[in-house]
């Protein structure tokens, strides 16, 4: 996938080069991913069309050519409902966001509180922390709850609706300035964390959620939502204390 994302191919083609019938090839890969082969292609194309944008002057129809679209408003239509932002503006905001806005907005006693420890990764550092809860183990769209740590650490999100929902960190390393590192094959080098399945039902309490961060690799689905500029976030809210 990673070396052939300008092509086009199907589940069918992948599977044939992992040398598995189409159905265990899928089964397998979900498996490991958390997500489906179409869908973690798709999510990787985003990624490097993210980082095609920071990192380079290509125009917007020549990114989405060179990560496999042929439609330049699919691409874009892709691109703001995963990352939260048209690709023109995402070039605008250095990659960041302006502002990551929550897909649920209700509270009160239908509702319940997640809490819980991030820790952080054993061998690397790690600065400021964003945490979102998201409907499935891909970080795109709008999560429907939100917070940023300073550090990794406890945490508490409250008014979370009932439902099934996947607990998502990253945290880039206190010297790291750019939303993308355009050293990195992938555009990204934080640590992360995913949690499996959470089950939130009204008004009844939900066990303790730890997270342990890790450094990305391969077979992490890519963080597809803008992130906030946390430096910039962080000294804000110490100026507003």
């Amino acid at each position: 996938m990673y070396e052939n994302l300008s092509e086009q191919f199907t589940i069918d083609d992948m599977a044939r080069t992992a040398m598995y019938s189409k159905f265990h090839f899928s089964r397998v890969f979900q498996r490991i991913t958390g997500i489906s082969p179409g869908r973690f292609l798709s999510a990787i194309r985003l990624q490097e069309a993210k980082r095609l944008l920071v990192c380079t002057s290509l125009t917007v129809t020549d990114i989405s050519h060179r990560v496999g679209y042929t439609s330049v408003g699919t691409f874009s239509s892709r691109f703001r409902s995963s990352v939260g932002v048209s690709p023109t503006v995402y070039r605008q905001l250095g990659g960041f966001a302006s502002a990551v806005p929550t897909a649920w907005r209700g509270q009160g006693t239908h509702t319940s509180t997640l809490h819980g420890r991030i820790v952080p990764p054993r061998e690397a550092s790690s600065g400021l922390t964003f945490l979102g809860l998201f409907p499935d183990p891909l970080p795109q769209g709008a999560p429907i709850r939100c917070s940023v740590l300073h550090r990794p650490g406890p945490y508490l999100l409250t008014d979370v609706p009932p439902g099934t929902w996947y607990l998502m960190a990253s945290s880039v390393p206190p010297d790291r300035e750019p939303a993308i590192d355009c050293s990195h094959p992938r555009g990204e080098a934080p640590n992360v964390a995913c949690s499996d399945p959470i089950t939130v039902q009204a008004g009844t309490p939900v066990d303790q959620v730890d997270l342990r961060l890790r450094p990305l690799g391969a077979f992490d689905p890519p963080i597809l939502m803008a992130l906030l500029d946390l430096r910039s976030a962080s000294l804000a809210a110490g100026a507003a204390s």
